[in-house]
């Protein structure tokens, strides 16, 4: 059963990839999703590099996530730091790629909090 779900999330995100691709102007946001946490990444896919990355498990969110209770804070406060660190880079707008996760609960919560932080996406 784990394979084929894992395999079924693969061809979506595939599927996806298809149609998007992001640029240095426009990144590509790209997240996953563990059990446990989130990680989200800034990605220009011209020169296949990484521009930014941020996690539950940044440095710079532990006493915010200490607080927190359940995973959709967590993964709105991960949307909220990638959005201002974007920000000081000169950031502002974005193409979301959800990785073949449904839009819902904790990939809904990244998108909303990156578009809190002033994020366009």
């Amino acid at each position: 059963m784990f394979l084929k779900d894992t395999t079924h999330r693969a061809t979506k995100k595939a599927r996806i990839r298809r149609k998007i691709s992001g640029t240095a102007e426009r990144p590509r946001l790209s997240i996953f999703r563990s059990n446990d946490n989130m990680y989200a990444q800034l990605i220009d896919d011209v020169k296949g590099t990484t521009l930014l990355e941020a996690s539950s498990l940044a440095k710079e969110l532990v006493a915010e996530l200490k607080d927190s209770k359940g995973k959709i804070s967590k993964s709105k406060a991960v949307g909220k730091l990638l959005a201002k660190k974007a920000i000081d880079k000169g950031i502002t707008t974005a193409v979301f790629d959800r990785s073949g996760y449904r839009y819902h609960g904790r990939v809904q919560a990244v998108a909303e909090g990156a578009r809190e932080g002033g994020m366009k996406l």
